[in-house]
């Protein structure tokens, strides 16, 4: 097979979107980007990130191509473990402290910072509306970062959520109050989880 028939083999396989990352990883030159350009068959969205003419553009898949640092966390997390009704009206993500956030905050996503050592502690894959898949945190970790984050948003959320965990059949109680205590946040989750359980 040629590199072109493995280019577009990766491409189909990625739902029509691809990364020059990932082109090169498979050990592809990232050139042959440039004729697919020219032909029509790809466009390129943003640096290093192209997609088909016939591809819904999944947002939330794009931006952690841009930015692999980039986690969904606090509400998004929320919705994406079903630990709330409500739609994030925008996304919140985690990054390691010193990363750069400008852009992403100027492109209206609320950005939360983390020591790198507890940035990637909890990480799972969950999959977009599109059907891609995106790294957020798993619902212990989601847990622990908004009962952190408590202050400053809606307690409905807050409660609703707790609830849901507690009452949900694949909650993880040892590994929520390791995180916790890894967050700092031990005494007060637990005096969430005594009035709820």
């Amino acid at each position: 097979m040629n590199y072109h028939e493995q280019l577009e083999r990766l491409i189909a396989d990625n739902n029509g979107i691809v990364g020059t990352n990932e082109v090169e990883q498979q050990g592809i030159p990232r050139h042959y980007l440039t004729p697919l350009v020219r032909e029509g068959k790809l466009d390129r969205v943003s640096h290093g990130v192209y997609v088909t003419p016939d591809t819904f553009e999944d947002e939330m898949y794009m931006l952690q191509m841009k930015s692999p640092k980039v986690i969904f966390s606090h509400e998004t997390a929320l919705f994406f473990h079903d630990l709330t009704d409500r739609d994030p009206t925008e996304w919140s993500v985690t990054v390691p402290s010193g990363y750069n956030a400008t852009k992403l905050r100027n492109s209206g996503i609320q950005v939360f910072s983390v020591k790198k050592s507890l940035h990637l502690v909890g990480t799972t894959k969950v999959e977009t509306f599109f059907g891609r898949k995106v790294t957020a945190y798993d619902k212990e970790r989601t847990i622990c970062d908004i009962v952190r984050n408590r202050n400053n948003m809606d307690i409905a959320i807050l409660t609703d959520a707790l609830k849901r965990y507690v009452s949900s059949k694949n909650k993880d109680i040892p590994l929520l109050m390791h995180y916790a205590k890894e967050l700092r946040v031990q005494k007060i989750l637990r005096s969430y989880l005594e009035i709820l359980l």
